[in-house]
């Protein structure tokens, strides 16, 4: 799987509700707005733990970042990421009917409605795609709007009821981590659990069925009821994360996290204890800056502290950042213009009849059509990375070089001879392919091309191809005269 699984729709309706969560970031409540004092006794405040507002802030802001992190791994590895935001939006009718049900802030009440309506939004998703021939991707914008309009028409209606405008179910559109209450930590606790849990004991089951769903049912193992209780569960961790970030950014803490613990690792378990932790940093990381810069909204933290998670990932990931792919490609092509001097200098040793081993710059510049300069400049690289010594206006291997060069001579002439052999391949039509992949064949693919080749000994064009003898310098080619690298040329 990869991250291009972000489909244009999602990019579309991330980009509107982006607009809407700037132009309603006032509405975002801060953790930090019951307390007036300056920012050196508000780390005191923060890190003594003194207010209970704080507390359940705090402590709801980790509890949703390990659910979101943990469940968001699926999701990104099942390529669903719309999924998340659509769920986000198919529970506000739940969480408006849950108020209407007993006119009040029951979190119970809200929380079964929601749960209720985001499932429904996903069976329509699962009918749409199975009975009709839209794409997912467009059914799942289709419920995300739906859904999400008829929530906000019963919102309106609530607000327009004589004790509408003090529910406070406003909070579910942008979020307000300082309204969280003893009630809500307790729902929140008891989801986290639950998705902990079930994670742990079927494991091996949404392992299975997360990157190989027909495999699974072969196996004897239920996909689709392990696809349903995964959407199960993801609503609740969805509906309890909408009091704190919000149904705007609530797909946000679902996929961040686990995006940068995709880039850091290619094993399920790692990546879970990743999203995990990273969801975490960012629960904390946007209640700390929250209740620290006062008027700062803590939902829009929470996910900015998670999006700088996934810069870091994305640049300075050992594998598959930004920085390390630019490190590999560089050293790559570094490396491959030391082996391209190694082998010119192997072809004029050899058309010298290996009767001497060094070569002088100026037959290395005729070889490789480079002023003198330039064939100094790359002697001078063998020799920083011990593959030559550089004596005057002569180079010489060192066992090493001398080495290495024979390898890529030898990789080289057995991929001509065998294009020739086995593709049919014209003589003339394989250098370029031979320059290619001659630095990149390795042992075992080489022991395999000689027992294929009959232990070949001379190329297409009739240039010998160095044995392991040549090469391990048991014995030098036909011709040599001497010790391939003597002591007084080092």
């Amino acid at each position: 799987m990869n991250l291009s699984g972000y489909s244009r729709a999602w990019r579309l309706v991330a980009g509107g509700m982006l607009a809407l969560a700037i132009v309603s970031v006032s509405s975002a409540g801060s953790v930090s707005e019951l307390t007036q004092t300056n920012w050196q006794d508000q780390w005191v405040r923060f890190f003594s733990m003194r207010d209970p507002s704080l507390r359940y802030a705090l402590l709801g802001s980790i509890l949703l970042g390990l659910s979101c992190g943990l469940l968001g791994s699926f999701i990104v590895v099942r390529r669903m990421a719309l999924v998340g935001d659509a769920l986000s939006h198919a529970v506000l009718p739940g969480v408006a009917i849950g108020f209407l049900w007993g006119m009040s802030k029951d979190p119970l009440a809200i929380f079964i409605g929601a749960v209720i309506a985001g499932l429904i939004g996903t069976g329509v998703v699962s009918a749409l795609t199975k009975t009709t021939r839209l794409k997912p991707d467009t059914a799942l914008g289709l419920v995300l709007a739906s859904f999400f309009a008829v929530g906000l028409c019963l919102l309106t209606m609530i607000q327009n009821l004589p004790t509408g405008n003090k529910s406070g179910l406003d909070k579910f559109l942008f979020g307000q981590a300082a309204a969280l209450g003893a009630d809500d930590i307790t729902l929140m606790a008891i989801v986290t659990i639950v998705a902990v849990s079930l994670i742990t004991l079927f494991y091996k089951e949404l392992l299975a069925t997360s990157f190989d769903a027909g495999f699974a049912r072969v196996t004897g193992i239920p996909a689709d009821w392990v696809h349903h209780g995964l959407m199960l569960v993801l609503a609740s961790a969805t509906v309890i994360a909408l009091q704190a970030v919000g149904v705007v950014l609530v797909s946000a803490m679902l996929i961040t996290p686990a995006a940068a613990a995709y880039l850091l690792t290619d094993r399920l378990h790692r990546m879970l204890v990743l999203a995990g932790a990273f969801g975490v940093l960012a629960g904390v990381t946007g209640a700390f800056f929250s209740f620290v810069g006062r008027g700062l909204p803590t939902g829009p933290l929470m996910v900015i502290g998670a999006s700088t998670v996934f810069l870091c990932a994305y640049l300075m990931g050992p594998r598959h950042g930004v920085v390390a792919k630019w490190w590999r490609q560089r050293s790559r092509a570094a490396r491959t213009e030391r082996e391209n001097t190694l082998k010119a200098l192997y072809h004029v040793w050899e058309n010298e009849d290996f009767r001497d081993i060094g070569v002088t710059l100026a037959d290395l510049a005729q070889r490789r059509r480079e002023t003198l300069d330039e064939v100094l400049q790359r002697s001078r690289e063998l020799v920083r990375h011990g593959m030559a010594t550089v004596n005057r206006d002569t180079v010489y291997f060192t066992p090493e070089g001398r080495q290495r060069a024979a390898e890529i001579v030898r990789n080289h002439r057995l991929w001509e001879l065998y294009l020739t052999n086995s593709a049919n391949i014209a003589p003339d039509h394989v250098h370029e392919d031979a320059e290619k992949i001659e630095h990149i064949l390795g042992e075992k693919t080489v022991r395999e091309l000689e027992r294929r080749l009959g232990y070949a000994t001379e190329d297409p064009h009739g240039k010998p191809i160095p044995g392991p003898r040549d090469i391990h310098g048991e014995a030098l080619p036909t011709g040599a005269t001497g010790n391939p690298m003597r002591k007084d040329d080092r």
